[in-house]
């Protein structure tokens, strides 16, 4: 008796995507059991001895397997575009059971049919055997092509599913790069900016520190195309744009930077760390005369990580609605880490503020 196979190609189109139906070890195992019980069930209305019986239903269990698999693979072209794809089997298996069955009489009988006719045994054993054999085989064969539209349904299910991620994966990232390239204008105008004001105030450090932003920009510049690099690699551009920095205020600014090294593989966004600490640095120590202090930081928290960037400068209130700069930061860091991902604001006394990038663990 047949059993259909899982259907294993995922697509919206039920007949471009039908599956070859063939024989398995499962097909043929549900055809020996359908064949035995179809033989306990009918042996006492013969007076043939079980295994003349099981014989005759072993065959035809055969039989009907070989006739489903064989509809199963006909060609879609030889179908009419009206007709449902799962009548083609049932009709098969409702025509080959009495057929079968008729030609197993012919065999046992030596060609003579005659007694199907004339003889009541013959008659009825004839009925009883081609009855149960059509009865179960139209069964098996409607519950096999149940079983194929369910998984065909779950292999669409799953198809429409991966194109939704992947479109959503294509959509999160077209935001990221829309979202860092307003950021990245933003931090190089603010460096040039602080450049011209030190070249017009007429600073001898002035060609100093321009040819430190030129190392930097050149070392920089390719991070901005490259995408997601790790945290050891944002926290060496961290280092030279505070480098840069101290530069041009050396007297007033002074920073630390501390990460364990079990963090500096993290993947991490680019420029995320670079933008905190320039807005500590320009909202934070410069408008402060005596200056102060920026700290840099990268730990294991909790049930995750956090890289957090606090300086004691003027500060700012952190419950104050956010610039663009954060806001797109925020974007950014649930884009690359997910939803878990956070930027908080918390002030710091006597003043100051510390920003803290919290990072779940990968699942």
């Amino acid at each position: 008796m047949p059993e259909t196979p899982p259907s294993s190609t995922p697509g919206p189109d039920t007949r471009a995507s039908r599956p070859a139906a063939s024989i398995t070890l499962a097909n043929v195992g549900v055809a020996l059991g359908f064949a035995v019980l179809a033989a306990v069930s009918i042996s006492p209305w013969f007076r043939n001895p079980f295994p003349v019986v099981l014989s005759r239903t072993l065959i035809l269990a055969a039989v009907l397997l070989l006739v489903f698999v064989g509809s199963q693979r006909l060609p879609e072209r030889w179908l009419p575009a009206w007709m449902p794809r799962w009548l083609p089997p049932m009709v098969a298996v409702g025509l080959a059971a009495p057929l079968t069955t008729l030609l197993i009489y012919a065999v046992t009988l030596g060609g003579d049919v005659s007694p199907l006719f004339d003889s009541m045994p013959h008659r009825w054993g004839f009925w009883i055997t081609a009855g149960t054999a059509l009865v179960l085989g139209l069964v098996v064969t409607l519950t096999a092509q149940l079983r194929e539209r369910e998984a065909q349904a779950r292999s669409r299910e799953l198809a429409f599913a991966l194109e939704r991620s992947r479109l959503e994966k294509q959509a999160v990232d077209a935001r990221l790069a829309l979202l860092q390239a307003q950021i990245e204008p933003h931090f190089l105008f603010n460096t040039l900016a602080n450049v011209q004001a030190l070249v017009e105030a007429g600073s001898p450090r002035a060609p100093e520190v321009l040819k430190s932003l030129i190392a930097y920009l050149r070392a920089a510049m390719p991070r901005l195309q490259e995408g997601p690099g790790t945290l050891e690699q944002e926290l060496g551009l961290v280092r030279a744009y505070l480098e840069l920095m101290r530069m041009r205020m050396p007297d007033r600014l002074a920073f630390t930077i501390d990460a364990e090294p079990a963090l500096l593989a993290q993947p991490f966004p680019a420029m995320a760390v670079l933008t905190l600490v320039e807005n500590a640095v320009r909202h934070g120590i410069d408008p402060l005369e005596q200056g102060g202090h920026v700290q840099v930081s990268a730990a294991q928290a909790g049930d995750g990580w956090e890289v957090a960037v606090g300086d004691d400068g003027a500060g700012i209130d952190p419950h104050r609605q956010p610039g663009t700069g954060l806001a797109n930061l925020r974007e950014r860091l649930q884009g690359f880490f997910g939803p878990g991902a956070a930027l908080d604001l918390e002030a710091r006394e006597p003043r100051g503020l510390t920003a803290r990038i919290r990072i779940p663990h990968s699942p």
